[in-house]
C-alpha cells in the first residue's frame, strides 16, 4: 500500500480541509487548479503553492490551514462579510499591513464565530486586508477586552523594497544577541 498522494488526491485533501475550517465551498476558491505541493520528509502535505506562491501551509500538529498573505486574499474573495474578519481602526492599519500584531483596544468589529486559534482576515474600513493571523481570543472578546493581544500577526499585505511581503521578526528577535555567541 503507497503512503504517496497523487496530485489530484493532495489538491482534494486541501480543498476539504479548507471547507471544514473556513466553510463549505471555501476549498475550491482557495485552492484552484495548478497547485503545488511541498511535502514533508514523510510525505505529508506542508505547504501550498500556486504560481511559486505561497497560500497555505498545512500544521503538522493539528492539520489545519495557515494562511498567507495571498491565501488569505483569495478566502476574502469566497468568504462574505464578517466570516473570520477582525476589523481593525484605520489610525493603526499602516502598523497591522507591516506585520505587527492587532490589539484588542484597536479592534472595531469582529466575527462573533472566531474562536481563540482560529486562523483570521485582519482588515481595515471597506474591507481592505491589512493581514492575516491567528486569533489569540474569540471574536466577542475582542471587542469586549480594551487591553492584549487580539490577533498574532503572521504576515502583513504591505511588500518591502524586494517586492516580499513583510513578516513580523521573531519576539525578543536581538540580532547582537544571536551574533555574539558566534566566531565569525
Amino acid at each position: 500500500m503507497s503512503t504517496g498522494y497523487s496530485k489530484n488526491s493532495s489538491l482534494a485533501r486541501v480543498q476539504v480541509i479548507a471547507d471544514f475550517q473556513f466553510g463549505s465551498g471555501v476549498g475550491t476558491a482557495l485552492f484552484p487548479e495548478g497547485c503545488r505541493f511541498i511535502l514533508s520528509t514523510t510525505g505529508r502535505i506542508r505547504q501550498v503553492l500556486l504560481d511559486g506562491i505561497r497560500l497555505a501551509t498545512v500544521r503538522a500538529s493539528d492539520g489545519r490551514l495557515t494562511l498567507g498573505i495571498e491565501g488569505a486574499k483569495r478566502a476574502q474573495e469566497a468568504l462574505p462579510a464578517p466570516a473570520y474578519r477582525v476589523v481593525i481602526r484605520d489610525d493603526v492599519a499602516e502598523f497591522i499591513e507591516k506585520g505587527k500584531n492587532a490589539f484588542a483596544k484597536h479592534v472595531v468589529a469582529a466575527d462573533p464565530g472566531i474562536r481563540a486559534g482560529d486562523d483570521v482576515l485582519v482588515v481595515g474600513a471597506g474591507d481592505r486586508l491589512l493581514a492575516c493571523g491567528a486569533a489569540v481570543i474569540s471574536g466577542s472578546e475582542m471587542l469586549a477586552f480594551n487591553y492584549g493581544v487580539a490577533v498574532r500577526v503572521r504576515q502583513g499585505s504591505e511588500k518591502d523594497a524586494s517586492g516580499k511581503y513583510q513578516s513580523p521578526p521573531d519576539e525578543g528577535d536581538d540580532e547582537e544577541a544571536r551574533h555574539a555567541g558566534r566566531a565569525d
